[in-house]
């Protein structure tokens, strides 16, 4: 993180907020505040997590990415334990 001001500090944080924006809010009407909440969270949960591929994963989406690296981390665990053993 740089100091206050600097544009690198949020810059994931800024790069969701310009997705959810541009690809859902700007793209839907909502009758309550209640009813943005749901929708935009459900967006986030169902397909923004899910689906989407990001380019800070490789192109993955985040749910395979964070499975990849649990798989490598298991496996190379196991080569540690298999060499200790």
């Amino acid at each position: 993180m740089g100091r206050v001001g600097c544009a690198l500090d949020n810059g994931a944080a800024e790069s969701l907020n310009s997705t959810l924006k541009v690809e859902f809010v700007y793209r839907h009407r909502f009758r309550t505040r209640a009813e943005a909440r749901l929708k935009i969270a459900t967006w986030i949960a169902d397909f923004y997590n899910v689906k989407r591929r990001h380019s800070a994963n490789d192109g993955l989406p985040p749910v395979t990415f964070e499975r990849q690296m649990i798989e490598k981390r298991q496996a190379s665990t196991a080569l540690l334990r298999a060499a200790v053993a």
